[in-house]
Formats: C-alpha cells, structure tokens, sequence
C-alpha cells in the first residue's frame, strides 16, 4: 500500500498505536487515555490539511497533538494503575511494582514524566524527542538520562529503608 506523503493519517494505525501509549504513559492506560486518543484523531482529521511534512513525521505532528490534548485536560485526576495482566504468574508482586512505579512517577517533575513518557510511551527517539521539544539531541540524551537515575533513585530502597518488616522476627512471649 503506497502512503500519502502529504496525509499524515495515510497510515494510521501505527501512530494510534503510539499515540495511545503516549497518552497511557501520561494519563494512565484505559478510559482516560482513549479519550485523549479520540481527542487527538478528531483534531487530526480537523487539521490534517495544516500538516507540513517538511516540519516532521506524522507521528511528530500526531504526538504533538497528544501533548496539547493533555495539556488542554491537566486537570484530569490521578489514575490508578494499571491491572496486572491476567495470565501473570505473580500478580501481586507484578501488583505491587506497578503500585511502585505510579507512584515513583508521580513523584517526578512533570518535565522528567514528559520525557519519559515521549520515548518509553510514545517510543520516540531521542532525535525525534528533540525535535518535539525544540532541544538538542544531547540535551535529551542527557536528561533522559538523568529522569532515569531519578526514577531508579525513587524504585530503589535506601539502605536504612532496606530493612523488610515482613522479614523482622518478633521475639515469643
């Protein structure tokens, strides 16, 4: 199938892939971000005549769209994680470390949840995150990187908070 240079919804189904997970990255999977994935399509096809292919990818153009809706919705309450998958051998643990990870999130700056959520979301690359935020590339590369030792910093016990309480033996009467 040959694609529309000039229609950035010539392929589509691609970018809702990436862009859903943009949004789920950024506003928690189900409801809410197929809400902003709906958002983002009509504005799409509302604007699809305004797309420059020489200012980016379509998925560029459609991410961009993505952070404008989200934007547009900040005020959205947290939400939950996400459920375990069903077929999961350890649902609590895997419970648990998403309950860790959402909250480890939600402790990050809302620059540092950005860019995770444009390459680990979105799946963009570091050029293309760049482009998206009008950075140098290294610029990214540098703060990813640093997002990323603050996320591990925030998933990882310090050793005095290492100690399992589950594990302390309490003394028999």
């Amino acid at each position: 199938m040959s694609h529309n240079r000039s229609d950035p919804l010539s392929n589509p189904r691609p970018l809702l892939r990436s862009v859903y997970a943009y949004a789920a990255y950024r506003v928690g999977p189900g409801p809410d971000a197929e809400d902003v994935l709906s958002e983002v399509v009509e504005r799409g096809l509302r604007y699809r005549s305004t797309y420059d292919p020489k200012a980016g990818t379509p998925l560029a153009w459609m991410i961009g769209i993505a952070r404008r809706v989200i934007a547009d919705r900040a005020n959205l309450p947290p939400v939950a994680p996400e459920q375990a998958v069903a077929d999961s051998h350890d649902f609590e643990a895997e419970s648990l470390q998403r309950l860790d990870l959402q909250a480890a999130l939600a402790r990050l700056s809302a620059r540092d949840r950005e860019l995770l959520a444009l390459r680990y979301g979105a799946d963009l690359k570091a050029s293309q995150i760049a482009d998206q935020l009008d950075l140098e590339v290294n610029a990214v590369e540098v703060a990813l990187h640093r997002a990323l030792r603050r996320m591990r910093d925030l998933l990882e016990p310090t050793s005095d908070a290492s100690v399992d309480v589950r594990t302390r033996h309490v003394p028999a009467p």
